[in-house]
């Protein structure tokens, strides 16, 4: 079965490093980010080279999400032992430092196997899933290993969906907070188009 939009994230309990460095044996991401936005990102691996980037791109823009009601889970097939290691590496020698948001270890991969985001060789493709505040998904996006992702895009998703959660409008093609939206009518996109075209 192919995981799709408009359904429930993976409601499994496992292991996770949270922002504090402590080990919660019991991490649900449901229990997590309920009544919140959420993000889960996943990636391949720890101590690897485009993952690290990802990692600290969202660290830096913590303050935006948290702004905007949205909490971030990071995941991959990696031990929690081995995100606790990364999070105590220096950036230097190729670690995160000590990221503000959980790393959640799918390391018998039953979230990823039930999202069918297991690449060959038993890692995950770049996926990334916002949910609303119900735990439904609402946007998701998969990169290929060597495609990192766009935080930036990420946050601008969150808007979106905020936005028409609470006017009921639908966001056009490359909209951002504080643009026009239009109606889910044919005259509503007409009348747009006719002005942006």
């Amino acid at each position: 079965m192919t995981f799709m939009i408009g359904q429930k994230f993976p409601d499994v309990t496992t292991q996770a490093v949270m922002e504090d460095g402590t080990i919660n044996e019991n991490f649900s991401v449901t229990d997590f980010g309920k009544d919140s936005y959420t993000v889960v990102f996943f990636y391949p691996l720890d101590f690897t080279f485009v993952c690290p980037t990802e990692i600290i791109a969202f660290h830096k823009a913590m303050d935006e999400f948290k702004a905007r009601g949205c909490k971030v889970v990071a995941a991959s097939v990696d031990s929690q032992f081995s995100h606790a290691a990364w999070r105590r590496t220096a950036l230097n020698d190729g670690g995160i430092g000590e990221v503000n948001f959980p790393m959640l270890s799918d390391l018998e991969r039953k979230i990823s196997n039930e999202l069918g985001i297991l690449a060959d060789g038993g890692v995950t493709y770049r996926a990334s899933y916002l949910m609303d505040k119900t735990g439904t998904v609402r946007h998701m996006v998969i990169n290929d290993l060597p495609l990192g992702r766009s935080v930036s895009e990420m946050l601008r998703m969150v808007d979106a969906l905020a936005f028409h959660e609470e006017h009921g409008e639908v966001c056009p093609a490359n909209w951002k907070k504080g643009e026009e939206a239009i109606d889910a009518t044919r005259e509503s996109t007409g009348a747009y188009l006719a002005k942006n075209a």
